[in-house]
């Protein structure tokens, strides 16, 4: 299946007809309400056909009753050079006009008949298609000053979509009945119900459609979304309409006629009922392995890290063909290397300094190494230092002699002068540190929970070389232009409403903070080198103030989803999440169903493996689901 293109509308295809009753005003409405992906493109009573040039389908059925109109569109396809040489012969003359309308258009060449039908209807009154009871073109010359009777870049444009369409003539239920089949988005425009506004649309088409035809389309609207097919269909704002499809969703959008003659009765009132089929979701979905590629991102105890989820998270996201992917809360990176593993160009945005130096590390870098040579050479003072660590931090969380050697790291790296080494070594010396520490975290002093695991018995010297090793190794190129970006998810500018987007935020809950400056400040000011951060010289960690952010409480959380839900409302979102955290299950639901069609909430089998809060231990809150929201 291919995703629903947001159609912008100054690049696609235009229609090559001016058409009563055509659908341009109403594109963005109708784009707005298609499926997010879809099968083939069907269009039954195709007429000037201005959603299928907006959308420009891959794969498309179009089909009309009119045979005048069919030919046309196959002539365009099969015969263009014929047809651009026929139309430039005409002018615009009252006397060519009539003359030409005379004209038995099934007696002319294929591609004549279609330079007639272009040319009447370019230069005739208000572009209008009408015939007499005959079936002959009636509709007067239009007296324009300059019609554009030959628009090549528009007949160009066409004839390459038209040419990879399928082209029918017939009966709109023959041709559905024939062709339709799940997963296909259908848009039906049928000749509208006589109302007020436009009671006299009869006069402009051959084809009439009563009240029984009204019922038996409606009959097939049912059917094809039994099928699994997904419906738009259009038509007037009238009481039998919103009878016969109460079933599905009726919106009421105001429109301007262009073919009444009284100025006053220019206005009305459409009806857009959807009828789209279930979820395209599979909850159950096993997705295919993961790329060996994603076990060669170096573990961390990363508070909150998805590790463990990524299947998961890779069966939902692999069910949507977006090409890019925006990470707006990395963490530990390894979603995004995940999805960098798959293919896709990656945004990997965090507003911890930490996180940015492993994603630009691993995720935009895409070639650069920081070989074993040079990486020994930086455990070697050889640039002046300040001893920051060693004069700030004694007897806190590592030795003296650890602590000198933090230091003599930190100088050296701020002297590497290509950005992708220096961030390999940051990232390197935030794992060894972590490594290094019992718990990996910063929220005590001492040893106290040392387990005696092979980690803490290693010298920080062979920590940072393994690291160094890990972090190269996990450097690769997907052929894409990722990107690696330090600061807040709320001023991330999207810029690709094509792109899935995963958010992965601090979870606000009763039971836990959600404070990773406060876990982890020692390391985020290594990454940061302490610049611009204010330590609390006061407290025993020596940490510094937390980093503002709404998801402190669970007003700002709630505000912080808005925001985010609004300025993406035009991707795909995925959000991972927890069950005892607020805003709850349905409050976060019914504030994604603010901007999203469809929101699916997939429950994932995962339980916390260790509390974040050393007395509740063994006894926590953290037994707890994870779900991932999914907006579409």
């Amino acid at each position: 299946m291919n995703p629903t293109r947001q159609a912008d509308f100054r690049k696609t295809s235009r229609p090559l007809l001016k058409w009563a009753g055509g659908k341009s005003q109403l594109l963005e409405a109708l784009t707005s309400r298609l499926p997010l992906r879809y099968g083939r493109y069907l269009e039954p009573f195709f007429g000037g056909g201005a959603l299928f040039f907006a959308l420009a389908p891959e794969e498309a059925i179009i089909s009309d009753s009119n045979p005048e109109i069919i030919n046309l569109y196959r002539s365009v396809a099969k015969d263009l050079g014929k047809v651009i040489d026929h139309l430039s012969r005409y002018r615009n003359e009252a006397d060519l006009f009539y003359s030409v309308r005379a004209m038995d258009w099934t007696g002319l060449d294929p591609a004549e008949a279609a330079a007639r039908t272009l040319f009447l209807n370019r230069t005739c009154f208000n572009g209008l298609y009408r015939v007499n009871r005959k079936g002959q073109f009636n509709v007067p010359f239009g007296r324009y000053a300059s019609p554009r009777i030959l628009d090549e870049e528009t007949l160009r444009q066409a004839s390459l979509l038209l040419k990879k369409t399928t082209i029918l003539c017939g009966d709109y239920k023959e041709i559905l009945a024939g062709h339709a089949r799940p997963g296909d988005f259908v848009f039906l425009d049928p000749p509208y119900l006589p109302i007020s506004t436009c009671s006299d649309f009869k006069r402009y088409t051959k084809e009439q459609f009563h009240e029984e035809d009204h019922r038996e389309l409606a009959s097939e609207v049912h059917r094809l979304n039994e099928l699994g097919c997904h419906v738009v269909l259009t038509n007037s704002n009238h009481p039998l309409v919103h009878e016969l499809y109460q079933k599905f969703r009726i919106e009421t959008v105001q429109t301007r006629r262009s073919i009444s003659s009284k100025g006053k009765g220019r206005t009305g009132e459409d009806t857009i009922v959807t009828a789209i089929s279930p979820s395209p979701i599979d909850v159950h979905r096993v997705a295919n392995p993961l790329s060996g590629q994603v076990f060669l991102y170096p573990q961390t105890r990363f508070m909150g890290s998805k590790n463990k989820l990524l299947s998961k998270i890779w069966s939902v996201a692999s069910q949507f063909d977006c090409e890019t992917f925006i990470d707006l809360f990395s963490g530990s990176g390894i979603v995004g290397y995940m999805m960098k593993a798959h293919g896709k160009k990656v945004y990997a945005n965090d507003y911890m300094a930490m996180s940015a130096a492993f994603t630009r590390a691993m995720i935009e870098n895409s070639s650069t190494t920081l070989p074993p040579e040079e990486a020994s050479s930086l455990l070697v003072r050889n640039a002046p230092g300040d001893s920051f660590v060693e004069r700030t931090f004694p007897g806190l969380y590592f030795s003296d002699e650890d602590n000198r050697l933090i230091d003599i790291l930190r100088a050296n790296i701020r002297s590497i002068l290509d950005p992708d080494k220096q961030a390999i070594a940051v990232a390197a010396l935030i794992r060894a540190c972590l490594k290094k520490r019992p718990r990996g975290i910063f929220t005590y002093v001492g040893h106290r929970y040392d387990d005696g695991r092979r980690d803490l018995q290693c010298s920080f010297r062979e920590q940072f070389l393994d690291a160094v090793e890990a972090v190269n190794g996990a450097v690769f190129d997907n052929g894409q232009e990722n990107r690696s970006r330090w600061g807040d998810a709320m001023s991330f500018q999207p810029d690709d409403p094509q792109a899935l987007v995963y958010i992965d935020p601090p979870y606000f809950s009763p039971y836990s903070d959600n404070e990773y400056v406060r876990r982890y400040h020692f390391v985020e000011g290594l990454a940061r080198n302490w610049e611009g951060v204010e330590i609390q010289t006061h407290t025993v960690t020596k940490k510094f103030r937390s980093y503002p952010t709404p998801f402190a409480s669970r007003k700002g959380a709630s505000e912080a989803f808005d925001r985010l839900f609004r300025s993406f409302s035009k991707n795909v979102l995925v959000v991972s999440y927890s069950s005892n955290s607020l805003p709850s299950l349905e409050e976060m639901k019914k504030i994604m169903s603010s901007y999203k069609k469809h929101v699916e909430v997939v429950p994932v089998d995962y339980r916390y493996t260790f509390g974040n809060q050393g007395h509740k231990i063994g006894n926590n809150n953290n037994d707890v689901l994870e779900y991932l929201f999914v907006g579409y």
